[in-house]
């Protein structure tokens, strides 16, 4: 399926007012991971800037135990510092990297941002080696500018 043709049903999820922001966020991760065949798991993380860390709130995929993750640590962790996008395309490369699966080969970190402010972040981890293109990272900020709408 390509992103153009997901972006629809992306947005009709998100708009749905029926549904909690987290159902509709849980709703758009299963989405990913149903239709993009490398996107193994997809999750949603939000930053406690006081506290310097990150909460998973919403993901589709096998459950994780790294549902807090301090800032700085592992990919997830040096988005929340550095702002910006992060493509692993081999997890084997990265000494900063937090191990959820021994299946994970690749990653890609978008940050969410609202007001200006990380708030953030999408998660995806593939069992692909080097599978994320430029067309992933444009859509992921296309994803999350959407999000940043209702959350």
């Amino acid at each position: 399926m390509s992103f153009e043709s997901l972006k629809p049903k992306a947005s009709a999820i998100l708009s749905n007012l029926d549904r909690t922001p987290m159902a509709r966020l849980e709703a758009v991760c299963e989405l990913l991971r149903s239709e993009i065949t490398y996107y193994d798991w997809v999750g949603y993380y939000f930053a406690n800037h006081q506290t310097k860390t990150l909460h998973l709130k919403a993901y589709a995929g096998d459950p994780t135990d790294h549902t807090v993750i301090p800032f700085g640590k592992g990919i997830c962790g040096q988005v929340a510092v550095s702002n910006e996008n992060f493509v692993v395309p081999d997890v084997k490369g990265q000494d900063n990297y937090i191990a959820c699966s021994i299946n994970v080969k690749s990653e890609i970190v978008i940050p969410l941002f609202k007001d200006g402010e990380n708030i953030g972040q999408i998660d995806i981890d593939s069992h692909t080696v080097d599978p994320f293109t430029p067309e992933d990272e444009a859509f992921l900020t296309w994803i999350n500018t959407q999000v940043s709408a209702i959350v």
